[in-house]
């Protein structure tokens, strides 16, 4: 598939998705279309695999008759060979293509069919490998839902509609890397997250962002044995680091839980295995569910300054222990920080994106900040971004990279990035270039006026352990010298001309007979 035949799918499911916008919010529709995209992913996908075992035997798996004895039995096979392979199960007149004929014709209802067709996909991974993976998948896919319609006419008509329209979609799985159809998915996510707001940091990271994070944490490899993040959304960080290099496993958790389902289809989308990605919906702070685990790469963008239970109690989990104090109860930031350090493996590289008070702030954070540098020399590089590069906010951001077993541990990079933006109408975003630039000054180490500074641990403890990037990295341009003499005359040129003026004026109220103004 060309880039310009990408696109154009990529438009194509964007002007499908705005058949059901007049219907309902953003955030809404999103999980509508998303999901009937997912669903047709998964017909076409295991279509093709049932084919490739029966083609020996001349069989096409459509036309295979359900009601017959043999029907039966070949659906038995496929079924448990499909189960195995791909994790899931449909039959014939559960397809994607079977449903959408019979949506298409005037009078059929096929509402109550694809419920339940939905419903069988998650009960066809019961008591199997990929149950957890299925379980709920499907679950704000609500089609008695009115802002589907008013009537069940109404909501019938529309749902048919949508499903014909993607129906006419050849997505080409058998020709296409994978890939390509994960890539339109992603597209669709980011649109939605465009228009979404406050809620859109909730479920996706800029593209251009995620980029830096993986292209960090997988600098000087191609493989990567496993990645981790713990505030996942839909996991398009944990998928953009598979862009950079080959990722055995795929981790993560979410709170969630339609955003924690998005992020399932996108790995399934991605052509991710059900048995290499392991994502759990549950609170991550509190109740940690990888916790024994340890990651070569960890990516994340929390949720900044978020509130959590600092509960003295966690003072005996081994995630915070060692620094003697929590992060306070209104800013989670340094508890993610400390969460993930505990999963960062020896030989591994972590990368965080964080609000800029996380820097300086002092009390607890500033004593965390001082005993990860001091005592443990952990944290690599700084590196401030532009302001106004994320949805829902426009504080500026850094991101903070960590490695147990540093290369250069005897200094701290600091890099001020704010400026690597070209701005848009509502956003700003970073170049191509830019990205390149920032990547490539972590990579190289490269010391650059007014952009980059290699800060000997010394100099750091200097200042106490405050990283604000202007400590380290001198942005301050000088003025032009003004030439006061050049000013003294143009002042005395303009006063001449001022009476000049004013002369002229006063002539004038002369001859009208008026008092001129003093």
């Amino acid at each position: 598939m060309t880039e310009e035949q990408k696109k154009k799918l990529e438009q194509k499911l964007w002007d499908i998705a705005n058949t059901l916008r007049g219907k309902m919010n953003a955030d809404e529709f999103r999980d509508y279309i998303l999901g009937f995209i997912f669903y047709k992913y998964l017909s076409e996908r295991l279509y093709i695999y049932a084919n490739s075992i029966l083609t020996a035997d001349g069989i096409d798996f459509a036309e295979i008759d359900e009601k017959t004895d043999e029907g039966q039995a070949i659906l038995d096979a496929v079924g448990e060979a499909a189960i195995d392979e791909l994790g899931y199960f449909l039959k014939p007149s559960e397809l994607f293509s079977a449903v959408a004929k019979r949506g298409s014709k005037p009078g059929n209802f096929i509402l109550e069919d694809l419920a339940r067709i939905l419903n069988n996909i998650e009960r066809s991974t019961m008591g199997t490998e990929s149950e957890d993976d299925f379980d709920d998948l499907f679950s704000d896919m609500d089609l008695t839902s009115n802002k589907l319609g008013r009537t069940e006419e109404a909501k019938n008509t529309l749902i048919a509609k949508v499903l014909t329209h993607l129906d006419e979609i050849d997505f080409e799985l058998e020709k296409a890397d994978s890939d390509v159809l994960g890539d339109a998915y992603e597209y669709l996510i980011g649109q939605f997250a465009s228009g979404a707001g406050k809620k859109a940091g909730e479920f996706y990271t800029p593209q251009e962002v995620s980029t830096i994070l993986a292209r960090i944490v997988t600098t000087g490899k191609t493989r990567v044995r496993n990645v981790y993040d713990p505030t996942c959304g839909s996991g398009s960080l944990l998928l953009r680091v598979a862009k950079e290099v080959d990722v055995g496993d795929f981790n993560g958790q979410e709170m969630n839980r339609t955003t924690y389902n998005l992020a399932r289809m996108n790995m399934i989308l991605h052509g991710v295995h059900y048995r290499n990605f392991d994502l759990r919906q549950e609170d991550t702070l509190e109740h940690p569910q990888h916790v024994d685990k340890r990651f070569e790469a960890v990516v994340a963008n929390p949720p900044f300054s978020a509130k959590w239970s600092s509960n003295p109690l966690l003072l005996n989990d081994d995630r915070y222990s060692q620094y003697g104090r929590l992060a306070p109860a209104s800013k989670a930031d340094f508890a993610f920080v400390q969460h993930m350090l505990h999963q960062l493996d020896d030989n591994g590289t972590m990368a965080v994106i964080l609000p800029h008070g996380v820097l300086f702030r002092g009390a607890a954070e500033g004593h965390i900040r001082e005993y990860i540098i001091k005592e443990r020399n952990w944290l690599d590089a700084v590196i401030g971004l532009p302001a106004n590069i994320f949805y829902g906010t426009s504080i500026p951001t850094c991101i903070l990279v960590f490695k147990k077993c540093r290369e250069y541990p005897e200094d701290i990079l600091f890099v001020d990035a704010s400026t690597c933006f070209e701005k848009a109408k509502n956003q700003n975003y970073l170049r191509p270039e830019d990205i390149a630039k920032i990547v490539d000054t972590y990579r190289g180490r490269a010391v650059e006026e007014r952009f980059s500074h290699r800060a000997p641990l010394t100099e750091v403890a200097e200042n106490d352990y405050n990283l604000n990037i202007p400590r380290y990295v001198d942005t301050f341009e000088a003025e032009e010298p003004i030439d006061l003499a050049a000013v003294a005359a143009e002042l005395k040129a303009n006063a001449t001309g001022m009476a000049d003026l004013d002369a002229q004026i006063a002539g004038f109220c002369a001859e009208l007979g008026i008092e001129a103004p003093v």
